[in-house]
């Protein structure tokens, strides 16, 4: 029986659960400069790449230069060319596959909550087996409006039959934290792109960590809440 503070855990998947950011950055920006005969540096790409793929043509590119589907044909081209970069990288942060054990054992519900497509959120779960651990898999395609709107992480717990209250965000990004605060949620911080001082707005942190070994994970998954 769940007797800790937080009755589920919701995901970030890239930059939280795994370590790829810098694979979808140059994945970015081999599409947006090679294949749209773009001029924009990696920095660029790195700070304007939040959100839905076809948000981030429509940021480079404005909203009317692609139609629906040549932005879905690309935005699946960009992830070939991630995934066949990553795959030999692809792991779990480290102690997170302790983590994702321990909250089971906990009874604790988990989801991963993400602005990736299906296509890539099968990518990461299937190919390190852990599709078993989570009840919800909300993606791009299960949502209107992305991070940092609520829908994402309300959706999450929506579909796992908890209070969003109750839910503690695991997240790596300013804009996914401001989500999980517009959706009434807490939040864990996973400094894997983004320094503490990129975070000082947001109210409903309750930890930054580097790795899931930091001792507040256990701390939590011991019952106490930060």
């Amino acid at each position: 029986m769940n007797t800790l503070p937080y009755k589920a855990f919701l995901f970030d998947m890239n930059g939280t659960m795994i370590d790829d950011m810098d694979y979808h950055t140059k994945a970015w920006h081999q599409i947006l400069n090679n294949d749209l005969q773009g001029s924009f540096s990696l920095s660029e790409v790195k700070e304007q790449m939040y959100g839905k793929n076809s948000e981030v043509l429509a940021r480079f590119f404005g909203e009317d230069r692609f139609t629906q589907e040549e932005a879905d044909h690309l935005s699946i081209e960009k992830e070939k060319i991630y995934q066949k970069e990553y795959i030999s990288h692809l792991k779990l942060i480290n102690g997170l596959d302790t983590c994702l054990a321990r909250a089971k054992e906990q009874d604790i519900k988990m989801a991963i909550a993400t602005a990736a497509i299906t296509f890539n959120i099968d990518f990461v779960v299937d190919n390190l087996d852990i599709r078993s651990y989570f009840q919800a898999l909300v993606s791009a395609d299960d949502v209107t409006k992305s991070k940092p709107h609520p829908e994402t992480f309300l959706k999450s717990a929506e579909e796992l039959g908890i209070n969003p209250k109750d839910c503690l965000v695991f997240e790596d990004a300013p804009k996914g934290v401001e989500a999980a605060q517009n959706a009434g949620m807490d939040c864990l911080v996973i400094t894997t792109m983004h320094g503490k001082e990129e975070f000082a707005q947001y109210t409903n942190i309750i930890g930054f960590v580097e790795d899931y070994t930091d001792p507040q994970l256990e701390k939590l998954l011991s019952g106490k809440k930060q």
